[in-house]
């Protein structure tokens, strides 16, 4: 029997490769992510755009399906990929790391689906106009907690539907887009980036472009999102590269006709502030008016934008749940996390999501303005999403490294293992430098009190999610020490007030003019040395 994309085999659903490539295709590209990366680099982009789906999306995606080849049996993705080549502790860390540095992403999707919502509305993106920073961050930190609390409702039949759904009609709103530019261009229109020449297509390669990287490989990365439905295919082994080529080849084109597509209707020399957050809005609301459609295009993408963030929302939330906690050693996590409710969902590890997420957002409020915000939000991705990424392609370079010890996989990448070895390690480095040298901000003027402000945010967001991966197996230790009391009543107010004491500081040192930058990064360093310091000087003490 055939039923939606799966395949029933007795009391066994099966997910077919296509449907895979779809639900994963969400997480992947979207039309923002072109929009994005246009703003950075203007149409140099597209040049950009093709040098690397060669040397990083194509071998990434290959990557990914031999892994998914060789570990076919494992259900926690790169948590079970990093654990069965490294050990324990270092799957637990790829665990927390690829989990927590999502959050950011989560907080983005949702501030998106507000941005959908306003344009549905009011048929324009002036936010501020009616809407305060305050209004704007509850109405995100509602959609995020509704998605979170009504997870039990999109069971894995849920997720397929609105993923084929959302990630099909963005493909093909992309796809009518640069069909409606060629049409544009044959009937004779104005192209808007004078001069559209070659030259025009060529990067600037500056510190700038550098800072830019992270924001390019972060909208290309998150295939290994679908690693966790590989124990959900009939032969994961042959179907699951076919995924990952399929997904290749949509970015493709996605990035770059649609990056050229951008160039036709906005001068690349001159672009919008907002264009981060309004962008996709903007292209095509000025094609509908070119062909005489008015606001017609703009709804339609309006609708299609809304479907297919909260598809982006749903498989954020139950795939990075699954990779979180689907394979890694439970001596490491605190019994609280790994808690199931009667659905069969970590309702605590839900909360701790509600929580990390609305305090990134209450830094973001710190900005001056909604846009500011959210350019923020975007640009963090660039930083902590590259970092986890890097597990990925260690994991690779170890299998390659010890091949001998692992299973022959169905898709092989790149038969000679050293070869196989050295490219992995290639793109490790690329990652790793991107994901640095993403810290220093791509739209703030250096020099000035929001750049300032940003660089400090990244820094602080960065280390402190770092910092709470590395005192959760502090906390689990203590649990199996002490009978599942990990500190007193006494401790953990100790605890809860150096952390308030450090966000009222850090608020009004952040408000202060004339600080020198150097200054108020050592602060946050020191804060958050002696937050760590404290949990783990207590743990030791306590089991003394």
């Amino acid at each position: 029997m055939k039923d939606d994309g799966l395949e029933l085999a007795g009391n066994r659903n099966f997910i077919k490769w296509p449907v895979v490539a779809l639900m994963d295709f969400v997480t992947v590209i979207g039309f923002d992510d072109i929009i994005y990366n246009f703003q950075n680099q203007g149409l140099g982009v597209v040049t950009s755009w093709i040098v690397m789906l060669f040397i990083y999306v194509l071998p990434y995606s290959l990557m990914v399906g031999h892994l998914g080849s060789v570990f076919s049996q494992e259900g926690g993705g790169l948590t079970s990929w990093v654990r069965g080549t490294s050990g324990d502790k270092v799957g637990y860390f790829a665990a927390w790391f690829y989990w927590v540095v999502g959050l950011p992403y989560i907080v983005d999707v949702a501030n998106s689906v507000v941005v959908a919502f306003g344009w549905l509305i009011s048929g324009n993106g002036n936010l501020e106009e009616y809407m305060s920073k305050a209004m704007f961050g509850i109405l995100t930190t509602a959609i995020f907690i509704g998605f979170i609390f009504f997870e039990h409702l999109f069971k894995n039949k849920s997720l397929e539907i609105m993923s084929v759904i959302g990630g099909g009609a963005m493909f093909l709103m992309t796809v009518l887009f640069v069909v409606m530019t060629i049409t544009s261009l044959v009937k004779g229109f104005h192209i808007a980036t004078q001069p559209f020449t070659l030259k025009a297509f060529l990067p600037k390669i500056d510190g700038h472009f550098l800072t830019t990287l992270g924001l390019l490989i972060f909208a290309m990365n998150g295939s290994e999102l679908a690693a966790p439905y590989v124990t959900d295919m009939k032969n994961p082994r042959k179907d699951f590269p076919k995924a990952m080529i399929m997904i290749a080849i949509m970015t493709a084109f996605l990035t770059v006709f649609g990056s050229f597509s951008l160039g036709v209707f906005f001068n690349a020399h001159h672009l919008p502030n907002d264009l981060k957050m309004n962008g996709s809005y903007y292209a095509f609301l000025a094609l509908g008016r070119q062909f005489g459609w008015g606001k017609i295009l703009m709804y339609v993408f309006a609708v299609t934008q809304a479907i297919y963030m909260c598809a982006q929302l749903a498989i954020l939330l139950d795939a990075g749940t699954r990779v979180f906690l689907g394979d890694i050693s439970k001596k490491y996590m605190p019994k609280q996390l790994s808690k199931l409710n009667a659905d069969g969902l970590p309702i605590n590890g839900y909360w701790m999501t509600t929580a990390i997420c609305a305090i990134i957002m209450f830094l973001g409020g710190l900005l001056p303005q909604i846009n500011d915000i959210f350019n923020w939000l975007l640009n963090l991705n660039g930083i902590v999403s590259p970092f986890a990424t890097c597990f990925l392609f260690w994991a690779f370079m170890m299998v390659r490294r010890h091949s001998d010890r692992y299973p022959t996989p169905a898709y092989t990448y790149i038969k000679n293992d050293h070869l196989a070895f050295i490219v992995g390690a290639w793109m490790f480095f690329i990652t790793f430098f991107a994901a640095v040298a993403a810290f220093f901000p791509t739209d703030a003027t250096p020099g000035t009190a929001l750049y300032a402000d940003t660089l400090i945010m990244n820094v602080l967001v960065t280390l402190g999610l770092c910092g709470i991966g590395l005192v959760m197996p502090i906390i689990a230790r203590r649990q199996r020490n002490n009978n599942g009391a990990a500190y007193t009543i006494g401790q953990w107010l100790i605890i809860s007030l150096i952390i308030i004491i450090g966000i009222i500081i850090s608020y009004a040192i952040s408000r202060v003019t004339g600080v020198a930058l150097l200054l108020r990064l050592l602060y946050i360093l020191i804060v958050d040395a002696l937050l760590i310091s404290c949990l783990t000087f207590v743990g030791r003490k306590k089991r003394a």
